[in-house]
C-alpha cells in the first residue's frame, strides 16, 4: 500500500483527483469501463458498439492519450452497460434492452444468456461479474423503469432493483430484491461475497456467498458522499467505485414524501425535460474488502462529468461517463512511474 492510500487530505477531505486526458473521443457515452488480463480497457457506447482501447504499458496520462488505440470488437444491437471480461478474452455484457449477453470479440458473435427472470423481462440489466466456476451474477436496476427513464426510479424510490444468479446451464435466480436502483456488482478477491451498489440509497451492500453467513445481505458502507454506480475489482484486491454525482439534499427530501408525491415529482420532472446537466464534481473511491476506505479522490470542477465507472490498470485510473465522449485517463496519486501529475 502506498503512503497515499488510507489517508485523506490535510483538511480531512478527499485528495485531489489528478487531471485526466481524454482517450478515444469517438466512443460516445461509455457507461462502464473494465480492464482485461492484458491491461486493455473495454467499454460500451450509446450506439451499441463494444470497444477495446489499448493503452501503452508505461508513461504518463497525456502520453497514453496520444498513443491509445481504440477498436470496435462487437455490437449488441442495444445499449451495453456493465461488462465483465472472461478468461480467454470473451466478454459478458449487460445490455439495457437485450438482457445478459455473451460477446466473442474475436469475431463479434453475440449470444443471449438471459432475457427474462422470474417470469419478467430483463428490462434494465445493469452490471455483471462471474465466478471461476462459470456462475454469473448480475443486477437489474429497476422493474418499473427502463434506461430512458432511469430518473423515475431514483425519484420514486420504490426499491425494485434485483441481484440475480445464473448457473451454467441454468436459468436466472433472484438472490436479492427490493434494492434501490441496483447497479455495480463485483466479487471479493477470495470469492466469499459480492459487493453491490445501491445508487438510490447511497450505499454498498455485501451479499455473502460462502461461510456461515452465506445467502445473507448486509450493509458494507452507508451514507456515501454521492451515488455509487459501477464497481470494479483491481489486482491489489481493492474495489473501485464511481460516484455518478454528489449527494443531493433536495432528492433526499423528496424520498421522505409519500409515494404519490414522489411519483408526482417524477411526472413534473419528465414534463420539463431536459434533465439538468451533470454536476461538475467527480469523485471515485477505493474500498477495501472490509469496507474501509483506501482512496478518496475528487475533482471539484471537472470538464469530464458524471463519471459512472472507474477501473485501475497498472498505475493509472481510467474513468467512463455515460454523458461524455471518450474515456478519461489519469495517474494514480503516488505512482512512481507517473511523475508530473
Amino acid at each position: 500500500m502506498s503512503a497515499v492510500q488510507g489517508r485523506r487530505a490535510a483538511t480531512g477531505g478527499p485528495l485531489p483527483l489528478p487531471a485526466a486526458r481524454i482517450v478515444a473521443p469517438e466512443i460516445d457515452g461509455p457507461e462502464d469501463v473494465v480492464a482485461d488480463a492484458d491491461g486493455n480497457v473495454l467499454t460500451g457506447a450509446a450506439d451499441g458498439t463494444v470497444w477495446r482501447v489499448r493503452l501503452p504499458e508505461t508513461g504518463a496520462a497525456d502520453q497514453a492519450a496520444r498513443s491509445a488505440r481504440a477498436e470496435a470488437v462487437g455490437h449488441t444491437g442495444g445499449r451495453p452497460l456493465g461488462l465483465h471480461p472472461l478468461p480467454g478474452g470473451e466478454l459478458l455484457v449487460c445490455d439495457a434492452y437485450g438482457g445478459l449477453l455473451h460477446l466473442t470479440p474475436r469475431d463479434g458473435t453475440v449470444r443471449v444468456l438471459a432475457d427474462e427472470a422470474a417470469g419478467e423481462p430483463l428490462r434494465f440489466c445493469s452490471n455483471v461479474t462471474a465466478a471461476p466456476d462459470g456462475t454469473v451474477y448480475f443486477t437489474v436496476s429497476s422493474l418499473r423503469y427502463g434506461l430512458d427513464e432511469w430518473p423515475g426510479d431514483i425519484l420514486e424510490h420504490l426499491g425494485t432493483g434485483r441481484l440475480l444468479r445464473l448457473r451454467p446451464g441454468g436459468t436466472p435466480e433472484v438472490l436479492l430484491s427490493g434494492l434501490q436502483f441496483a447497479n455495480g456488482v463485483a466479487m471479493a478477491p477470495d470469492g466469499s461475497f459480492l459487493l453491490v451498489a445501491e445508487t438510490g440509497a447511497r450505499r454498498l451492500r455485501r451479499y455473502w456467498l460462502a461461510g456461515p453467513r452465506a445467502g445473507r445481505p448486509e450493509t458494507l458502507a452507508a451514507d456515501l458522499p454521492g451515488y455509487p454506480d459501477n464497481i470494479s475489482l483491481a489486482d491489489d484486491g481493492l474495489f473501485w467505485v464511481a460516484l455518478a454525482g454528489p449527494r443531493q439534499p433536495a432528492l433526499e427530501l423528496v424520498h421522505t414524501l409519500p409515494h404519490p408525491l414522489r411519483r408526482a415529482a417524477w411526472r413534473a420532472m419528465r414534463r420539463v425535460r431536459p434533465i439538468p446537466p451533470p454536476h461538475p464534481t467527480v469523485r471515485v473511491l477505493g474500498i477495501r474488502p472490509d469496507g474501509q476506505p483506501a482512496w478518496d479522490l475528487r475533482a471539484a470542477r471537472s470538464p469530464y462529468r458524471m463519471v459512472t465507472a472507474v477501473c485501475r490498470t497498472g498505475s493509472r485510473l481510467v474513468l467512463a461517463s455515460v454523458a461524455q465522449r471518450g474515456v478519461a485517463v489519469c495517474a494514480l496519486p503516488g505512482a512512481e512511474s507517473l511523475t508530473g501529475h
